[in-house]
């Protein structure tokens, strides 16, 4: 293992082992364990220290207030899944992550951290306006989840700061969907996934929002291309379902690489939001 292990007691310590050597939060590990293992049944080696708080009771919780829903950064997927009070959407993106096992262990902060664009949370939680809480010895921050991911593995996370929580809006949709492409049905990293989410009064679209993962250096969402088209009827979204498209195409950039190519991603992700428009609602 690695020469510098931090093993904080409490959220106290843990903000002062992170200002004092800028050792790296992991709270499940699964993605970084991963990333740096040396073989099987060999403990990985980081050439960076490392401080494991999964074990944080004040990093590990759900609560409900009036406004919001406040997930503590070390909380299990599991945890997240089973909870009553989670968006549903989230929950589905969940749901369908690794296997059982893993998801007892991985934390949403992770998910969050790592910045992954294929990372499953991350266009539930766009659709979701999410806000990530970021904390160090001198107090904390807010920050909506767009303005957190500035591109693939990268944030404006500091040297001394930990992901503390992630906070949610309280509100319900009328209409949601998950949908998430892999190379099997489970147990698979994304290709494609897409996330949409509507409010409407009768047949009028009060709020409509997409949101695409693993198709671009970060998740995919257009305030821009949503305000166009709300305040109309069903069957009129169902007509401008091609516009809608082409308004996002320009906006997909996906790479080939061993899961797939560009061109199967662009065409994918499209054909989900153009069935979704024409085929959910």
């Amino acid at each position: 293992m690695n020469e510098f292990v931090y093993l904080p007691e409490n959220l106290d310590e843990a903000l002062e082992i992170r200002a004092s050597t800028g050792a790296v939060p992991i709270a499940g590990g699964t993605d970084l364990m991963v990333r740096y293992r040396r073989g099987s049944g060999i403990p990985p080696q980081f050439d960076f220290p490392v401080m494991l708080i999964g074990k944080i009771d004040a990093l590990r919780y759900i609560e409900v207030s009036a406004d919001n829903i406040r997930i503590g950064s070390a909380t299990t997927l599991t945890e997240i899944f089973r909870n009553e009070d989670v968006p549903q959407i989230l929950k589905l993106a969940v749901g369908e992550m690794a296997s059982p096992a893993i998801r007892n262990v991985a934390a949403i902060g992770g998910n969050i951290g790592n910045a992954s664009p294929a990372g499953d949370t991350l266009p539930p939680l766009y659709i979701l306006d999410a806000k990530i809480v970021l904390k160090n010895l001198n107090g904390e921050r807010e920050v909506p989840i767009e303005d957190f991911i500035t591109g693939p593995g990268q944030t404006i996370l500091r040297s001394d700061e930990i992901i503390y929580e992630v906070t949610i809006p309280i509100g319900n949709f009328d209409k949601i969907y998950y949908r998430k492409i892999g190379t099997r049905k489970a147990l698979a990293l994304s290709k494609v996934s897409f996330s949409a989410a509507m409010n409407y009064r009768g047949d009028v679209i009060d709020d409509m929002r997409f949101a695409f993962g693993a198709v671009a250096p970060v998740v995919i969402r257009s305030r821009e291309i949503e305000g166009e088209f709300k305040n109309i009827t069903f069957d009129e979204l169902k007509n401008r379902a091609g516009e809608i498209a082409q308004k996002y195409s320009p906006l997909i950039n996906p790479i080939d690489d061993q899961r797939s190519t560009a061109e199967y991603r662009r065409k994918v992700s499209l054909r989900l939001l153009k069935f979704f428009i024409q085929n959910v609602i």
